[in-house]
């Protein structure tokens, strides 16, 4: 990073000022940094504005095409490490059109007529924050027809369902991965609804109140790729609502994420022995050479508060601004970039992951026998016998309270011993009492049946592949 530019005053801005801005200033007011990961949106832009402005006859012909190509090289030395970023040019846009001007010489100062700063930030950062969604869009896509079909794979493996993580009811593994994934479905669209709001332009806002050139919004705003040109120029320049409402679903996708390593930590404890992760996805102790540790699934959940931490740093940047655009908007970009970066490592790391679970299922099958998770079974069948829900209720409390004295599972007892509880039970019970049975009954769409978790399957790859 260089410092070597001496002049009294930063030569894009300065006229107006007589001395030069203190060299701390100049670094605590800098965003280049950060913001130079936004070159290619910028230089994208400019081509954009530069072609616009031949079409209107700001500039000529020629003048267009040497800044097109003065910025195509700009772009070159940037990506083959040439390029010299300088703190006292600020940011990512005054870095390039300085070096644009080195570059062609006065026909590069003619690119900043008709725009700002302001709304040239405004549309940098919709354009990177577009790309970067197309990107996560395509790792969530992977992640979940990943674990879509190990939970086709895994349709008649039975697991104990938990409510306060206590035995409630048996259900397939299958059906519990297909709930990790209609979390992460309305994740994609609360992310798809998040691109098309950011995908109008605020080129041509200019500072605050648009532009005396007889500028066209419509072509720059096609060129770029947006839908259409912002309505405001005031709300263009100051709006920072799609970076919040990205954060806002960033924090969804995290603690639906968290949710899962939560789970995974758990499955994979010798408490649980659930699952196996792969040796690949974890470490071991420095000084316990037992230990296998599901760092992955940790880091996923450690890393959802500092994903939280960034929308309500967004939020409470943007709460007590006034119209237009204020200096405050520079910090909008360290907790965007930071939550993109995050997002697209914990979906990686899961796309990864996931389909390598293997499931124990054996364990799962021994775990779901134990907390007499058919005992809601036995009620329903007592119901259908005519008895009413409460005095089945009852009823079955009354048995499970027995087979904890006599440490025995509803399906381990006796005809006989049924029997003693209520006289309407009969031989039959035995078939509601079994897992399979349990888990085969709830045959409706969002059950737990494995053909219903296979028909849910196969829904959820055919959607998958509409958008693929």
């Amino acid at each position: 990073m260089s410092d070597s530019q001496n002049d009294a005053t930063n030569q894009q801005w300065g006229g107006r000022f007589s001395e030069a801005t203190d060299a701390f200033v100049q670094r605590f007011t800098a965003s280049v940094q950060f913001d130079q990961r936004m070159y290619k949106q910028d230089i994208q832009g400019s081509i954009a504005h530069a072609t616009m402005l031949a079409e209107a006859g700001v500039l000529s012909e020629d003048e267009r095409d040497a800044i097109i190509q003065g910025l195509k090289t700009v772009q070159g030395d940037i990506e083959a490490g040439r390029f010299d970023w300088s703190i006292p040019l600020e940011d990512v846009h005054m870095n390039i059109e300085s070096a644009l001007t080195k570059a062609i010489g006065i026909t590069g100062k003619k690119l900043h007529t008709g725009r700002s700063r302001n709304d040239q930030v405004a549309t940098d950062i919709r354009l990177w924050l577009r790309d970067e969604i197309d990107l996560i869009s395509t790792e969530m896509n992977r992640l979940q027809d990943g674990l879509i079909k190990l939970a086709a794979s895994e349709a008649d493996t039975i697991m104990p369902g938990f409510t306060h993580l206590q035995t409630a009811q048996p259900v397939t593994f299958g059906h519990h991965l297909l709930a990790w994934n209609e979390m992460l479905e309305r994740d994609f669209g609360r992310l798809q609804d998040c691109r098309k709001r950011l995908n109008q332009s605020p080129l041509g806002a200019a500072a605050l109140a648009g532009t005396s050139y007889a500028i066209q919004r419509d072509m720059t705003a096609s060129l770029l790729g947006f839908s259409k040109p912002t309505e405001n120029s005031l709300d263009s320049v100051s709006d920072r609502d799609f970076a919040i409402e990205f954060c806002a679903f960033a924090s969804l996708l995290l603690t639906h994420m968290s949710r899962m390593s939560e789970e995974l930590v758990l499955w994979t404890s010798a408490q649980f022995n659930f699952i196996d992760l792969p040796d690949r996805f974890c470490t071991g102790s420095s000084i316990m050479p037992q230990k296998k540790n599901p760092d992955v699934p940790e880091l996923v959940r450690g890393k959802t508060g500092r994903v939280n931490g960034h929308l309500i740093s967004l939020l409470t940047l943007m709460k007590s601004q006034p119209l237009a655009y204020n200096k405050d908007n520079q910090e909008d970009k360290e907790p965007l970039f930071d939550a993109v970066d995050t997002v697209k490592d914990c979906l990686r790391a899961f796309a990864d992951m996931v389909p390598a679970i293997e499931a124990k299922s054996e364990v799962m099958l021994e775990a779901a026998k134990r907390g007499f998770s058919t005992a809601t079974d036995l009620a329903d069948y007592l119901v259908c016998k005519g008895v009413p829900f409460r005095d089945a209720h009852e009823i079955v409390g009354k048995s499970v309270a027995y087979g904890l004295e006599n440490d025995k599972d509803l399906s381990e007892m006796s005809l006989s011993e049924l029997q003693q509880f209520s006289d309407q039970i009969s031989d039959d019970v035995f078939e509601v009492l079994t897992l399979e049975g349990s888990v085969a009954a709830r045959n409706h769409i969002g059950g737990t049946a494995p053909n219903q978790v296979r028909e849910a399957a196969k829904r959820a790859l055919a959607l998958l592949a509409e958008r693929t």
